[in-house]
């Protein structure tokens, strides 16, 4: 992949990646990814990231089976932001909603504007994460 040495890592060697579903564009969540998952998730067209809590690499869906398949990836003018566009099974969010943004803000509150679709006590159940 010759524009790998065009990507602009922060200084964590991690890059911000937006992921939109490729159908209803609506944004699902964000996260990062390093040279290696970069590399991964543009080979195996599953999207891979970086935990930056866990300090690991580890797959969209690889507990819960709400699996993320790329669709097209875009890069953004400076190189330093990544759009996916996927295929979503399920949930991308791991409290059970569709989306990772579904609280709003109202005034000063936050207003839950999703549907919670499944529960998350259940899917994770037997995870150690």
């Amino acid at each position: 992949m010759k524009f790998m040495d065009e990507i602009k890592f922060n200084q964590e060697g991690l890059i911000p990646v937006i992921i939109q579903d490729s159908k209803s564009n609506e944004v699902l969540m964000l996260g990062y990814m390093n040279k290696d998952t970069v590399q991964m998730t543009l080979e195996s067209g599953k999207v891979h990231f970086w935990s930056r809590s866990r300090g690991k690499i580890w797959i969209k869906g690889e507990t819960s089976g709400h699996t993320q398949k790329v669709i097209d990836a875009f890069f953004d003018c400076d190189m330093d932001t990544i759009l996916i566009k996927v295929e979503q099974k399920v949930a991308a969010c791991h409290t059970g909603y569709r989306s990772c943004f579904f609280k709003k803000i109202d005034g000063d509150s936050l207003v839950i504007c999703g549907e919670k679709i499944f529960d998350e006590k259940e899917v994770y159940k037997n995870s150690t994460s």
